[in-house]
Parts: C-alpha cells; structure tokens; sequence
C-alpha cells in the first residue's frame, strides 16, 4: 500500500523542523513533502491584514500541492486562516490549518482557553478560529490570547533560547486557564522550558495537527 503523501506548505522556515519531529514521533509511515515560501510571512506583516491576494496564492499553493500527488495539505503557519478557507473550495482532499486540530483538542478539554503567539497578526486569526470553533459546538469559552512580542524579535535573530525564555514566561502568567496553546510551530522548541502547571496541560499545534492527518487518511 502506498503511503500517504502530505503536502506541508510554511511560510517560515522555522516551521520545518518542529512539523517534521512531529510526523517522526506520531506517524512516520507517512510521506511528507516541503514547499516554502517566506513573501507570504514578510507581505503579511507589511500589509497588516488578510487580503484576496492571500486567497489567490493559498490557492495557487494548494493546487500545486495536488498537482504533485498530495492526498492531504497542510498549513503549518497560523495568521492565514481566511485565505486558507478560500483555497479549499472545489478541492476534495483535506486542506488543514495549522491550527485547526489544536483548537478542537483545546475546547474538548475545558471553558477557559489560553493561547500564545509570537506572530502578531496571527492573534486576531487565532481568536477568529477559535470564536467559530466554538459556535459550531455551541461552546461559550473564556478565551485569553497573549502576543509575545519579543519571543519573535529574538527568534528572527537567531536567539532560540532567548524566545523559548519568553514565551515561557508568557506562560507562566498565564496558569487561570483550562488548557494552554501555543500557536505558532515554532513555539514547540520553549516547551521544555515551560513550568508545568496541575490541571493545565499544554497542547502544540504540529502534534495535533499529525494527529488529525493520521485519523482522516486512514494511516
């Protein structure tokens, strides 16, 4: 039997490895293929907002992804959750936000969500997803999202234990809640250093994200 083939698309590069750990540690009998592109993160934070250019190239990506064979698609950066709903229309495999399974494991847990994300314009994104989530279900949560501003100015100057020291910071100010996430897949490498809190478990976008792949396709 052939093995599932995902199409990963990011839009940073630090994106990469945490999704790849998580394929290895969750499903690695699955085939898993990169396609990068970093304009979609620069032009994001330029524009300020989501526009219908965001649409048309998630799109194009998405396309692509099928062209080369992808019986899944996956989004491993959490600010484009609007221009990823449009790139699913007319397609008939799964196209996955990054956070999308993430939220559903969140709500399932308990009413008091956190979040953290480092991205600023995924703040506004991440709220949007997890206000629709919760309507679907006919879910009333208490949602409290954080942006850690300087964990991502570290990040993008190469100080990796500099970011995972403020977002685990972020973190622990944030310990009235039922369920913590964390939205950006480069936020997995603070995990370690995030104190554990009883009662408030601490779920990573890739991990949930794998796990959902593998329920939907079967593998």
């Amino acid at each position: 039997m052939t093995p599932p083939r995902i199409q990963l698309i990011h839009a940073v590069t630090g994106s990469v490895d945490p999704i790849h750990d998580a394929f290895a540690r969750l499903w690695p009998g699955a085939v898993h293929v990169d396609l990068t592109d970093t304009s979609l993160a620069t032009d994001l934070e330029a524009a300020g907002e989501l526009t219908d250019d965001f649409a048309r190239r998630m799109t194009a990506l998405v396309r692509y992804g099928i062209d080369c064979g992808a019986d899944a698609v996956l989004f491993t950066c959490s600010a484009f959750g609007t221009a990823i709903e449009a790139s699913r229309v007319g397609v008939d495999i799964p196209v996955l936000k990054p956070d999308e399974a993430m939220i559903e494991a969140a709500l399932a847990i308990g009413p008091r969500i956190g979040g953290l994300a480092t991205f600023g314009p995924t703040i506004p994104s991440l709220a949007r997803e997890l206000e629709n989530a919760a309507e679907a279900r006919g879910l009333n949560p208490e949602i409290t999202l954080h942006h850690v501003a300087d964990a991502f100015q570290a990040l993008k100057g190469g100080d990796a234990a500099k970011h995972n020291s403020h977002v685990a910071k972020a973190a622990a100010e944030m310990t009235d809640v039922d369920v913590l996430i964390l939205a950006q897949y480069t936020m997995v490498q603070a995990m370690g250093d995030i104190a554990e809190v009883a009662g408030r478990p601490v779920l990573a976008a890739p991990d949930e994200a794998v796990k959902k792949l593998r329920k939907l396709l079967g593998g």
